[in-house]
Formats: C-alpha cells, sequence, structure tokens
C-alpha cells in the first residue's frame, strides 16, 4: 500500500518530525510504499482562494495526498491546537485529496500529551470527508526523546506507535478491498 506523511512542523529538528520519520521507517519496513513531505524543507505560500501561480510544493504535496491509500498527519500543539503550517497545507487540499481514506492522526506536545491538537486536526479530516483512525499517536514530555539513529528511546513509545501502525494499516487494508 502507498501512504502519505505530513509533518506540519515548521523547525529543522521538531520531535513531530522524528516521528514521521521513524513511521516512515516502519511502513516501509513492513513492505508499504511511504513518501514523507515535510513542511520545513518544503515550505508552502500562504492559502488563498484567489489565483496564484501553482507551487511546485503544493503540487507535489496535492500529488501525493491523491495517490496515497492511506494518509498520516503529524503536527506539534502549538497553544492547544494543531500548527499554523499544517492547517494551511490542509487548506490546499480538498475532498478529493481525502475522501474515503483513513488518516492517522499524530503530535508531539512540550507537555504530557497533545490531545487537543488532535482532536483539532481531527475535525478538519472529518470535514474533507477523510475517515479518522480511531487510534492516534501522541507523545509528550520524556517520549519525545529519539536515538541518533531516529528511534524513540521509550519502550512504551515504540510498542505504541508499532500497535497503532498495524490498526491503521489493516483498516487501511480494509477500505481499499471495499
Amino acid at each position: 500500500m502507498k501512504f502519505m506523511i505530513v509533518s506540519g512542523s515548521n523547525r529543522k529538528d521538531a520531535t513531530s518530525t522524528q516521528l514521521c520519520r521513524y513511521i516512515e521507517r516502519l511502513l516501509r519496513e513492513s513492505g508499504h510504499e511511504a513518501a514523507l513531505f515535510d513542511l520545513w524543507e518544503k515550505p508552502l505560500p500562504f492559502y488563498t482562494k484567489d489565483s496564484q501561480p501553482e507551487d511546485a510544493n503544493v503540487s507535489e504535496l496535492k500529488q501525493g495526498l491523491l495517490e496515497a491509500d492511506g494518509i498520516v498527519l503529524a503536527t506539534p500543539e502549538y497553544h492547544g491546537s494543531l500548527s499554523g503550517v499544517l492547517k494551511n497545507a490542509l487548506d490546499f487540499a480538498g475532498f478529493d485529496h481525502f475522501d474515503g481514506k483513513i488518516v492517522l492522526s499524530v503530535s508531539s506536545a512540550g507537555g504530557a500529551v497533545g490531545v487537543s491538537s488532535l482532536q483539532h486536526l481531527q475535525t478538519i479530516v472529518r470535514n474533507v470527508h477523510g475517515i479518522n483512525c480511531p487510534e492516534w499517536i501522541s507523545i509528550g514530555g520524556a517520549q519525545r526523546t529519539f536515538s541518533p539513529d531516529g528511534v524513540p528511546e521509550d519502550e512504551k513509545t515504540r510498542e505504541r506507535v508499532q500497535r497503532t501502525l498495524n490498526y491503521f494499516t489493516k483498516m487501511v487494508r480494509t477500505f481499499r478491498m471495499k
């Protein structure tokens, strides 16, 4: 199966992006195609409905979302919500990018957990007709440390990520067959 992972941070070494890279690695090790779209590496212009020249990064994002069987959206938690750069990226997409696709929401918070950002993210997914995976991944505090090779140092975090990805990929596979 083919997965699109969108890292919604505009920080170079954001823990949400490190988590995305780990998710990408696990998906590939499981035999899936996985593409990471990092909004720090590929910034987008501000969304407007007014006419604007086509941006290569916007085109790549939209094409990746269209081609994906399943989508992972990751955000840092800022003031109890998702990042502005991720919201901006999602504004470029529409129903045709999400309709009937399973979406896994992922967050990284400076505090204990980033549940508020996940709830906001899932509301957006519902409004573009995506199907929210009932499981999500949220890391915070000490769970946000990664080894030099990009693996979460906390064993329970690794187990949670793997368990959630197993559920997510099973759900994507089931919905693809229908």
